[in-house]
């Protein structure tokens, strides 16, 4: 799945935070605790879901920067962190530099900027950062931009935190013939270019723990699986139509093979009967 709409993240967004890893959002948090104010860096930040994920586990103090390419989603920004932030008792307010989160032990401030990441040419973005965080970015970018980023943080000693990064196994219930078809020809596309070059894909979150490690970092990577259950009906389906496209873009002579796997797991959805699990890693380095 590489749609990036507003509906598409807020509809993978409670999965999310179902699956991401408690061991290595607490191992972040202790590696920041002794910042009174933690600055951080939001790379691909779409409308916000990992600000919302990490505000109340980090520092109480935090100042928050937020890119993207898309001015649509960063728009949204503001709109759903005063919503979440009012639901938890903070009180929004809208600054010249952005928002501001307040409540009794937690203030948040956040700016966001558009930017061109595929370039990253403007090293200001990661100056005084002490936490440069990801969401469901990493196996979509190329070995040399990940060294680039892992480099840039090395310089401004700053930690890292790279969540939900899609690791190649996909697991289907009940099973059909075609699962491991399409899982291969889905893992085949994921490899290919999404802008930044020959995209990890699956080994991402294994190169980027070696890299991180060859920089002198400590690592902690674990798995931060989705388990979605039959009610998960239009997550499910998103995830089947969008295996279904990449796989047979993969491989045309295989298109009604992989039409006919298609039908019958959208049925089992409707006949709220189908379970996937979806295989990510959540991934935290930081320096001594």
């Amino acid at each position: 799945m590489n749609d990036f709409s507003a509906d598409w993240l807020a509809l993978r967004e409670p999965a999310d935070i179902v699956a991401r890893s408690v061991p290595v959002t607490r191992a972040i948090a202790g590696s920041l605790s002794g910042e009174e104010e933690v600055h951080a860096l939001d790379l691909a930040a779409g409308t916000g879901s990992n600000v919302r994920y990490l505000a109340e586990h980090l520092s109480p103090r935090q100042r928050w920067l937020l890119v993207d390419h898309d001015p649509a989603l960063l728009a949204q920004v503001p709109i759903r962190m005063s919503s979440w932030g009012a639901a938890r008792g903070y009180e929004p307010a809208s600054v010249r530099s952005g928002l501001v989160l307040r409540g009794d032990r937690r203030t948040c401030h956040l700016a966001t900027r558009v930017l061109d990441l595929t370039a990253l040419d403007d090293d200001s973005i990661f100056a005084g950062r002490a936490l440069v965080t990801a969401s469901a970015l990493l196996d979509l970018v190329s070995e040399t931009w990940l060294r680039v980023v892992a480099t840039r943080c090395r310089e401004n000693r700053a930690a890292v935190l790279f969540a939900l990064t899609y690791d190649g196994a996909i697991h289907c219930a009940p099973e059909e013939p075609e699962d491991e078809m399409v899982r291969e020809l889905v893992n085949r596309h994921q490899r290919t270019d999404k802008g930044f070059g020959a995209a990890l894909g699956p080994d991402a979150a294994v190169l980027t723990e070696r890299c991180f490690e060859g920089l002198g970092y400590s690592v902690r990577r674990e798995q931060s699986d989705w388990e979605l259950p039959p009610d998960a009906t239009e997550l499910q389906r998103q995830l089947i139509e969008g295996w279904a496209r990449a796989a047979a873009a993969t491989a045309p002579e295989k298109a009604a093979s992989i039409s006919g796997w298609r039908a019958r797991r959208l049925t089992h959805v409707e006949n709220l009967q189908s379970r996937l699990t979806v295989g990510h890693q959540d991934l935290a380095a930081w320096l001594s």
